[in-house]
């Protein structure tokens, strides 16, 4: 049974049909269709700006497509705000971290389920039973994140007086905690050192056991890439220009070509190179 068959048997769960964006006269993504299956890693690579981050940033809400759809779960989500899109389902991290800084590790987490709640202003104020059981879910919850993520020993610290490494760990806890279906992270191994990158990937692939979640992520560690991924697409210049399995993209000459450039050939026999794009 090829790759191809075995992954095709499972659902989509994320899929993108001509997505098209466009700033000013610049084309960033050019009729990209994408599809993300249940229970998969699939890695979204390319030389840096070929739309990559864009076609997240449309998926996620933070930008309305000029042409196409996104398609979750088999609803038609395009242009839906980011509130939205989280309380759907899907869940994201950023290149540059975006915790708050000035709150505890616990408290970025549990603010990570804002989409989950549903008390009002009068129930907080005057502190209702229902309020207060759902206060304590949230705490819960947050705290469940934390141990997963090795990290309870920090809660009551500050976020930004913890390690990098431990930030971007946050980072996906808080993500984690809104119970996403889809968790896209983007370049989440930037920063860290070969340790917190090995500790990242053994984390990741755990992840898709343990929590019955599929991942999306764009990613430059080509280590990372060919170590976790299931199914790798590539863009280049605003376009997909292949997709398959880590080891057919390893192989893949156009890939290749669009990350060395064609008359390199001497450095094609190292694709180790192409981490450092």
């Amino acid at each position: 049974m090829s790759d191809l068959h075995v992954r095709t048997d499972k659902e989509i769960v994320l899929e993108t049909k001509s997505l098209t964006k466009i700033f000013g006269g610049l084309t960033a993504v050019n009729t990209v269709d994408l599809q993300v299956h249940k229970g998969e890693i699939l890695s979204l690579i390319g030389p840096n700006g070929a739309g990559k981050t864009t076609v997240f940033n449309v998926v996620t809400g933070i930008y309305k497509p000029e042409v196409g759809s996104v398609f979750f779960k088999g609803s038609n989500i395009t242009g839906r705000k980011p509130h939205q899109i989280v309380s759907y389902g899907i869940a994201r991290t950023f290149q540059n971290i975006r915790l708050f800084p000035d709150m505890t590790c616990l408290e970025n987490i549990m603010a990570g389920q804002h989409c989950r709640s549903s008390s009002g202003v009068f129930s907080s104020i005057f502190q209702t039973p229902y309020q207060r059981l759902e206060e304590e879910r949230i705490r819960e919850i947050a705290e469940a994140r934390l141990h997963q993520v090795n990290l309870w020993a920090f809660r009551e610290d500050l976020a930004k007086n913890v390690a990098y490494g431990s930030q971007r760990m946050l980072e996906i806890a808080r993500a984690l905690a809104s119970n996403p279906d889809l968790l896209v992270l983007d370049e989440p191994s930037s920063g860290l050192n070969p340790r917190e990158t090995e500790i990242l990937m053994e984390f990741l692939t755990g992840l898709i056991k343990s929590d019955d979640v599929t991942i999306l992520l764009i990613e430059h560690d080509m280590n990372v890439v060919m170590g976790i991924s299931d199914w790798v697409v590539v863009m280049d210049e605003g376009r997909k220009i292949a997709e398959g399995t880590p080891k057919q993209i390893y192989n893949n000459q156009r890939v290749i070509e669009a990350y060395l450039g064609k008359d390199d050939e001497e450095e094609e026999a190292d694709y180790g190179t192409i981490a450092e794009h």
